[in-house]
């Protein structure tokens, strides 16, 4: 297949361009660079700097390839920065959406996977999650997902583009060997920010809240690794490609760890002390997000193969590789 990926310098797009490129694929990575990075591209990947929201970039790259499919990662994705700027956030992701939609359907290009988030729920009413529960985002980064996805939905049904929109949620670790991995500024994410303690980046490492109704006390989150979330993609390709009907499925491994043991797990791997600073609990924080992926288990054939010491393994790798990440 000839695939677009736009947003495909990034983090998720970076691992996920390589799993294309190693598999066979052509693919052709549109990435703006505002917060991707060139370094991360794969060498076998054609390189196209543009802007999602441009539609004089989008319609160059579509009239110099012929694409079978496009993946979709090009979005802002800092939830507290949405709340302050939330203006920026329906522009970029949401309106961005609906240019390549446009460009799409006048191209006819009729395939789409959508990184998706589980932002979309809010509040979750149920453990695990399930793809039908109520949508009720608390940020205008969720809002402007959910508001992709619906898009994303009627265009379908106007015009025949099918699709697959993947909710996930953490996602961690990095490409074995410690080539590319995960490099965000400002960094929010809890792996990197707990690895930034064994490379003397900073002193410890805060725990928001230890009274939470789990069993150590801390919150418990659904994590990812990396090339895991990345074949999820490929197998939403494969399934488009094999006549599938537009479906939504998220992503989890179905158990979740809490920060204590994410801590724990990162001091095994490290073999730093990695002190802890228990601070007052964070509004909004749910004491437990948990997918359900089953419905990705019967429809993709997709399943989550890695543990989260292999997780957190690999980003020692890459982080201890590139302490300041890609050059910065």
């Amino acid at each position: 297949m000839k695939i677009l990926v736009v947003g495909g310098a990034g983090y998720i797009g970076s691992h996920t361009v390589h799993a294309l490129c190693e598999r066979g694929d052509k693919v052709v990575v549109m990435d703006s660079l505002v917060t991707g990075h060139l370094q991360s591209v794969h060498p076998k990947a054609k390189f196209f700097l543009g802007d999602v929201r441009n539609r004089k970039d989008l319609i160059t790259v579509f009239q110099e390839n012929k694409f079978d499919a496009v993946v979709h990662f090009a979005a802002f994705i800092e939830v507290g920065e949405s709340v302050s700027n939330p203006l920026k956030y329906f522009d970029n992701n949401s309106a961005g959406m609906i240019t390549l939609l446009e460009v799409m359907r006048d191209f006819k290009v009729g395939r789409l996977v959508f990184s998706s988030t589980a932002a979309v729920y809010g509040e979750p009413r149920n453990i695990p999650i399930l793809e039908d529960d109520p949508k009720e985002p608390t940020s205008p980064y969720g809002e402007s997902k959910l508001i992709m996805e619906r898009v994303m939905k009627w265009t379908g049904e106007a015009h025949g583009i099918r699709w697959v929109s993947l909710r996930y949620f953490n996602v961690g670790g990095a490409l074995p060997g410690g080539t590319i991995g995960e490099d965000h500024n400002p960094e929010s994410h809890l792996i990197p920010l707990i690895l930034r303690v064994p490379m003397g980046l900073r002193e410890s490492i805060s725990i928001y809240g230890d009274d939470y109704p789990t069993p150590d006390g801390t919150c418990i989150r659904d994590y990812l690794y990396i090339m895991d979330l990345a074949d999820a993609h490929l197998k939403a390709l494969d399934y488009l490609a094999n006549g599938g009907k537009s479906v939504i499925c998220n992503l989890g491994n179905g158990k979740g760890f809490s920060v204590k043991e994410m801590i724990e797990t990162a001091r095994k791997v490290t073999g730093h002390p990695l002190p802890v600073v228990v601070t007052p609990r964070r509004p909004g924080d749910p004491a437990r997000l948990v997918a359900s992926s089953e419905r990705a288990r019967k429809v993709l054939g997709w399943k989550p193969k890695t543990g989260i010491e292999k997780i957190i393994a690999t980003a020692w790798e890459w982080h201890s590789k590139h302490p300041r990440g890609f050059g910065r």
